[in-house]
């Protein structure tokens, strides 16, 4: 037995415990434990910075998306703290009746949620998914394992004691919310073989962390390969408003996953000049085809730069003929994560929806508000772009499974 298998058993069957007592743990314990640990974070925040200034001291060769991930400042802790306090106030969806029904042989039969038993997180360079994925996951009665990046292991770690300090004020397992203590690669493939301990894996991180786990899980997967967010300028949006959505789909923060990578305007929309300008006064690099190539400070794009998730201030930007032009362009080279249409034409806003199939679709809003906090989850443990159990933003509820529940009063079968 080597040292990752080793470990990995002991984690996974103290997990295993742990989500059993979870699985009844009261909606009020729960909630304690969050707000305790929302309080310790408030607390440890000087020991919190130090840990991430510790981080990205050792940190090499990454990149301004991944360096961005990783950096913690006081703003960030303190809307750490603040997420825990709002999945504390969530509804509780541990024991929740989805739907009943009587039969007439006398049963009365429940659909009710009931968590998964244990999650495993996998995750590159954000030190906040250690509280996001410990807290829904505690929420929703789930025990979870935490393999951090090795590049956040000190935020991480100092993140992850205030979690533990919650858990025990609360008189919870402590073993319920567990990280990996190693940077070692080969826990990596044990979680990923650990179907006797763990019930569902999720990996946060790059395309080549996502493909790996996609590819060699034998636990089931839920993750987006990549996030190919795109905007679509129709002939009868506002320019203004586009102008405005544009710019903070791009701009906001390029590092997440729900940043635009493509700008689609219709043919018909009167000003695709004033959008370019407007993102190349931001400094982002608008890489242009055919008529729009005329545009100074733009850059030639090849078509290696539709269909790619560049995470920096770049943008391919298109051309299309109508809605369907911008539908087909998406159905081509998109990754079913994240698109948005900016019109005033209801219809176009129907048809954009109704034929396309990514997790998330908004109508004049920015594709970063791909995100659990802001759907009002209170945060989110990662996008699910399958099609299988949990899409889109996997908060608390989508953790969960159910069972039935059948009750009679001697009933027999025929």
């Amino acid at each position: 037995m080597d040292d990752g298998a080793g470990l990995m058993r002991e984690m996974g069957m103290k997990a295993r415990a742990a989500a059993a007592e979870l699985a009844f743990a009261p909606t009020d314990t729960k909630n304690a434990a969050l707000i305790h640990a929302a309080s310790r974070i408030e607390d440890s925040l000087p020991d919190i910075l130090d840990a991430n200034a510790r981080d990205l001291a050792e940190a090499k060769d990454l990149t301004a998306a991944l360096r961005d991930r990783l950096t913690l400042d006081e703003g960030r802790v303190r809307a750490i703290a603040t997420s825990l306090r709002d999945i504390a106030g969530q509804v509780d969806p541990v024991g929740e009746v989805i739907t009943q029904w009587d039969r007439p042989t006398g049963l009365n039969i429940s659909r009710v949620r009931t968590p998964l038993g244990v999650i495993g997180v996998i995750y590159e360079s954000r030190p906040n998914v250690t509280a996001d994925a410990g807290a829904l996951c505690l929420k929703s009665g789930n025990a979870v394992i935490l393999r951090g990046g090795s590049e956040s292991l000190h935020s991480s770690r100092a993140i992850h004691a205030a979690l533990v300090d919650g858990l025990r004020h609360a008189g919870l397992p402590e073993d319920a919310i567990q990280l990996v203590p190693s940077r070692d690669r080969a826990v990596v493939t044990e979680m990923l073989r650990a179907v006797d301990f763990i019930d569902v894996i999720v990996p946060r991180g790059g395309k080549g962390l996502v493909g790996l786990v996609q590819r060699e899980a034998r636990v089931p997967v839920f993750a987006h390969l990549e996030g190919i967010c795109h905007v679509y300028v129709d002939g009868a949006a506002d320019a203004d408003m586009a102008e405005r959505i544009i710019v903070n789909a791009k701009t906001r923060r390029t590092g997440i996953c729900g940043a635009a990578e493509c700008l689609l305007i219709d043919r018909a929309f009167g000003k695709p000049e004033a959008l370019i300008r407007a993102l190349l006064a931001k400094g982002v690099e608008v890489r242009v085809e055919g008529e729009l190539a005329a545009i100074d400070g733009t850059v030639p794009a090849t078509e290696a730069d539709f269909g790619k998730e560049f995470l920096d201030m770049v943008i391919a930007v298109r051309l299309v003929d109508g809605v369907d032009g911008a539908i087909a362009h998406i159905r081509k080279f998109g990754s079913q994560h994240t698109e948005a249409v900016i019109t005033e034409d209801d219809a176009v806003a129907a048809r954009f929806f109704q034929r396309l199939d990514s997790a998330i679709l908004l109508h004049n809003a920015s594709t970063q508000f791909a995100d659990g906090g802001e759907f009002g989850m209170g945060a989110e443990i990662g996008i699910a772009t399958g099609k299988m159990h949990a899409r889109g933003p996997v908060g608390a509820e989508q953790l969960t499974s159910f069972k039935y529940l059948v009750r009679g009063n001697g009933a027999t079968r025929a």
